[in-house]
């Protein structure tokens, strides 16, 4: 029988989850066996979980699991070293060369596991069947209006945390910005038309910022993007990939204009094909804007697991879109994973 073993997440200010408890019952009725661990940290509760049929396991135990379960979680495992036997499914953030993916690649080499990575779940047209980007989107939106309302009052922005709806949220970033005055910046997405870029879209109109919507047509001449130094926000919404053109250069605080904020949502500092040069590491929750210059300021912010800022509707949404694709799971040799197989395959050649 394929076994379902959802993994409480490790790492600090991570409430998501990929399976709601309807998800759950759904895939036992379907025949698979599903082990939920406790948690003190998730958004949704382990009762309903128990609820629905799933087994119950104490928080943090998927080392022990039985050897054919297959471990599902988001973010990353703790950084210890030990070798990984098992099946896992969750964001590894390994197959574009970035220095702790080669750690973790090498980590299910010695211990015979595989990386089924939810950024490279495709289906036949290649194109991913679930993402978190709307609430990335959303999300970094807000986070970046917090960094220039900050700069408003000649602060650098402070810590953030999570919401428990999205009109929450909404309500604490007017105050804000009410707190500004009545003036508003102007914002450049590109990416506008994917999920990432619709979801910073709407954020800004939802708080009354104008902002100029990019996509592929007006990116397609490879640069340079002088545009962008016109806007006090930029949004970068592109995932990093071979042949993204550089959309922020290194040289960018020195040159005139009116950029004081930029959001690196699609946020991939280390990756080498990255779009945005001015910064080489994440922020994080407690400090939300790196400072690249001073005067003019310039503030980055690239936190890498922005969803779960509003961690139910995002995994709400997210453990929807999934569910069509773990029900598939008793055939993990063809579709959707024996792709991710794949890709994990080549890139264990490739080390």
């Amino acid at each position: 029988m394929t076994h379902l073993w959802v993994r409480a997440e490790q790492r600090e200010n991570e409430e998501r989850v990929g399976l709601t408890p309807s998800g759950a019952a759904r895939l036992i009725a379907a025949g698979i066996k599903v082990t939920v661990e406790d948690s003190t940290s998730r958004c949704l509760p382990t009762d309903a979980y128990a609820q629905a049929g799933a087994t119950i396991a104490p928080e943090n135990s998927w080392p022990t699991a039985p050897n054919d379960a297959i471990i599902f979680g988001l973010k990353e495992l703790p950084d210890d070293g030990t070798a990984l036997a098992h099946r896992h499914i969750m964001f590894g953030h390994a197959f574009k060369g970035q220095p702790s993916g080669q750690i973790l690649l090498k980590r299910f080499q010695e211990g015979g596991g595989t990386l089924l990575d939810l950024e490279y779940l495709v289906d036949e047209a290649g194109r991913r069947v679930a993402a978190f980007g709307y609430w990335a989107g959303y999300a970094g939106a807000a986070v970046a209006l917090k960094c220039w309302a900050a700069q408003q009052k000649n602060q650098i922005a402070g810590p953030v945390g999570t919401y428990p709806s999205s009109t929450r949220l909404l309500a604490d970033l007017q105050s804000d910005l009410v707190a500004t005055g009545s003036h508003r910046p102007t914002a450049l997405i590109i990416g506008a038309l994917g999920r990432v870029g619709t979801g910073a879209a709407d954020l800004c109109t939802a708080m009354g910022v104008p902002t100029a919507r990019w996509d592929m047509e007006e990116t397609q001449h490879g640069g340079p993007f002088p545009e962008i130094l016109t806007h006090d926000i930029f949004f970068n919404c592109i995932l990093a990939r071979p042949g993204t053109p550089v959309f922020v250069p290194a040289d960018t605080p020195h040159r005139a204009g009116k950029l004081t904020v930029i959001g690196d949502i699609a946020c991939d500092p280390d990756s080498d094909f990255s779009p945005i040069k001015v910064y080489d590491r994440t922020t994080t929750w407690h400090a939300p804007a790196l400072r690249v210059h001073d005067a003019p300021p310039l503030d980055v912010t690239a936190i890498d697991n922005l969803p779960s800022m509003l961690p139910v509707e995002s995994s709400e949404d997210y453990a929807e879109q999934l569910l069509p694709s773990l029900l598939t799971l008793t055939m993990t040799q063809s579709g959707v994973w024996g792709r991710a197989k794949a890709t994990f395959d080549k890139a264990l050649t490739q080390l």
